[in-house]
């Protein structure tokens, strides 16, 4: 922790950034914060070696790092630990300094001083990365981490290279049969996953509604709110090791009798009984509900159980387009009456005070779904951007007979749009963080949960994303909500999508060796192609076509050979690509969050007794009006550049929509239809901003 007599010179030199003079900021006070942070701080509580090969000895032998010269001879490490010292690394602003040595530095067992810096945290990533590929792989992974070009997900970059260490994969999705040993299978991995540092999601929607039949007699099923209660207890105890809660999500289809208090769980006012404090809450929601809602049209809430009973299938599983009528119709089927634009706008009232539930568009995910033969897209995880294949596990007791389908897991990492495109390496970037992502992939085996450890085994899942897109476009003076942001995000994610697919089809070319069920893709067949075969994605407006110059973009001939090559030798992952809301992360890389536009020019953060400022990237006073917050934002253009990167990315965008506290729960509404009609798979939070100042921060400063 920051003692309070040194905490105050680097504190105070960060807070000077809001002294303003000529009515500009002083921004260049960051920098000087950041390096009395390193004299005052940093410099007096790192352990220094005299030699490098004394330093790795001594992290090795005191089971700090795990044993290198297994693989490697210290002539190799030196040669990376030269190259990414070489380039002379230097923390952009404060508080990329200050979150790297918080939460990712590597620390003695007394947890007082430093053993690594930014370079040796790269560098130990980078080879463990590339143990099993040599060192000129390693040189590559470190090359576009110090440059930050790419950015692994926390649990990689903090645990790679470690010998006591978490998972290298924090992020889980599974389904939850109707039945005990069902239920008693997702607790007991709940807790297990939790324990290693897990995000976990559930779709609870197979589960039967309050006052079902079991065994015959009705009225006897509890319905999905005792279910939720049991995980966010388990949550709440299976924590990683008293540092953190664990963290949850639950979703359940709209049609699902029990929606109602499902959505009532996170009022405000709601009984204590019925609360649900810490679980997160996403809603299921086919077209057809979407179609009702904008009609106003009466709208039947079915009883799973019922159906399952009748037609020997899940309604979750159902295409409820092709279903829905004769489902209403049918005597034997039990359903309740609601008003569909009445659900709509309660959901919107519940956003506004909690900020859920999450909404999962359904048909929009499995409409782009490149593995409709192979199996659904039923719902997504903690963060809204995870979205593949999964099936019920049928759990008998004990284990016997157990039949065990898939799970989700995914690991992720993502680009720095700004340095990516500054250094002209948008190929070279997605290919080597494809492969980085790959190894992760590969090395990771949770098979204390089967079917999580199944679709890893098969599927090699991963998840490249991307940061910095609203400083980028600040940096270059363009507005997020411009025709130009839009003709950027068309080239820049068709790229990430062009160069990962052609890095999954030359590993599967490697090793001999596709996804399971890549025959039943679209891939196989060809049909993923037609979008990018048929038409170009080149830039049109010529601030953009600036921007690419010297960079080839894939061209629809570049297309077409990929499609040959990929219909030839397959591609490795079954999901490639999953836009995460990478907060913590792109403090380090100095970047903007994510896709989504900033929410403070000058984001203020409270450490202990000390208060911050951390200005957007790239801020100067000359670019500060292109960094306008996301509450000034017409959100309508937001979910609209988002559509236009959603429609490269083969998974999903982890998508917040910013209000303010007059927009109404009909324009929140408005919002849930225009993102679904754009095709959006999904919307996360829903952040409001209350009114008690009327002026924009840009007008007023």
């Amino acid at each position: 922790m920051i003692a309070n007599e040194v905490a105050k010179n680097w504190i105070l030199l960060n807070n000077e950034i809001m002294i303003k003079h000529d009515e500009e900021y002083s921004l260049h006070k960051d920098k000087e914060a950041v390096r009395a942070y390193f004299l005052e701080h940093v410099n007096k509580n790192t352990v220094f070696f005299y030699t490098l090969k004394e330093k790795i000895d001594y992290l090795i032998e005191h089971n700090y790092y795990i044993n290198f010269y297994e693989w490697f001879t210290f002539e190799e490490m030196e040669q990376v630990y030269n190259y990414v010292h070489a380039k002379k690394f230097r923390f952009q602003s404060f508080m990329a300094a200050f979150k790297f040595f918080q939460s990712y530095a590597l620390r003695d067992d007394s947890g007082e001083k430093f053993l690594e810096r930014y370079e040796d945290r790269v560098v130990a990533v980078s080879l463990f990365l590339a143990r099993e590929e040599g060192i000129q792989k390693a040189i590559e992974y470190a090359e576009i981490m110090i440059n930050q070009e790419y950015q692994p997900a926390t649990p990689t970059f903090l645990n790679a290279g470690k010998k006591r260490s978490g998972e290298l994969v924090s992020c889980f999705l599974d389904e939850i049969g109707d039945n005990l040993n069902g239920i008693g299978y997702a607790v007991d991995s709940a807790m297990k996953l939790s324990s290693i540092g897990g995000g976990v999601s559930f779709n609870i929607s197979k589960i039967r509604a309050r006052g079902e039949a079991i065994k015959g007699v009705d009225g006897r099923a509890g319905g999905v709110l005792p279910i939720m209660k049991i995980m966010e207890d388990t949550f709440s105890y299976a924590n990683q090791l008293g540092q953190r809660p664990g963290a949850g999500a639950v979703y359940l289809n709209i049609f699902h009798a029990d929606i109602e208090e499902f959505l009532d769980c996170k009022k405000i006012n709601v009984d204590e009984k019925v609360r649900i404090k810490s679980l997160s809450i996403g809603i299921i929601v086919p077209d057809k509900f979407m179609e009702m809602a904008e009609k106003d049209e009466p709208c039947y809430l079915i009883y799973p159980h019922t159906v399952m009973q009748e037609y020997g299938k899940y309604l979750d599983d159902m295409d409820m387009d092709k279903m829905y009528d004769e489902l209403i119709t049918n005597p034997n089927v039990k359903k309740k009456k609601v008003n569909a634009r009445h659900l709509l706008v309660r959901i919107a009232q519940i956003q506004k005070e909690s900020g859920y539930p999450y909404i999962f568009f359904k048909e929009n995910a499995n409409r782009a779904h490149a593995l409709n033969g192979v199996g659904q897209v039923k719902f997504s995880n903690l963060c809204t951007e995870i979205m593949q294949v999964s099936e019920v596990s049928d759990i008998e007791i004990y284990g016997k007979d157990d039949t065990i389908r898939y799970g989700i897991s995914c690991n992720l990492g993502s680009l720095n749009i700004a340095t990516v495109m500054d250094n002209k390496r948008i190929k070279e970037a997605v290919k080597t963080a494809t492969r980085a992502l790959t190894v992760v992939t590969d090395v990771t085996d949770i098979e204390m949960v089967p079917s999580i450890a199944k679709a890893n085994r098969e599927l090699h899942s991963v998840g490249l994303g991307a940061m910095n897109l609203h400083g980028y476009l600040a940096k270059s003076f363009i507005m997020y909500e411009s025709t130009e942001a839009l003709d950027f995000a068309n080239t820049f994610f068709m790229m990430m999508n062009y160069y990962s697919l052609e890095a999954s089809m030359e590993i599967a070319k490697e090793r001999g060796k596709t996804f399971v069920g890549f025959e039943k893709s679209a891939y196989a067949d060809g049909t993923y192609f037609d979008k990018y075969t048929s038409q170009d994605y080149i830039p049109t407006t010529d601030k953009v076509k600036e921007l690419f110059d010297g960079v080839h973009v894939p061209t629809t001939q570049d297309w077409e050979n990929l499609k040959a090559q990929v219909q030839e030798h397959g591609i490795y992952h079954a999901y490639r690509m999953a836009i995460a809301p990478n907060q913590s992360t792109s403090y380090i890389m100095n970047a903007t969050a994510s896709v989504m536009p900033v929410v403070d020019i000058i984001e203020v953060r409270e450490y202990g007794d000390s208060t911050t400022y951390y200005p957007m990237p790239y801020l100067t006073n000359d670019n500060y009006f292109y960094f306008k917050s996301a509450y000034d934002m017409d959100q309508f253009k937001v979910l609209k550049l988002i559509s236009v990167i959603q429609r490269h990315i083969d998974q999903g965008v982890s998508t917040i929509l910013h209000t303010n506290s007059k927009d109404t729960t009909r324009d929140l509404a408005k919002y849930y239809i225009y993102g679904h009609k754009l095709g959006l798979k999904s919307l996360y939070y829903t952040r409001t901003r209350k009114s008690t100042v009327e002026e924009c921060i840009s007008c007023s400063a």
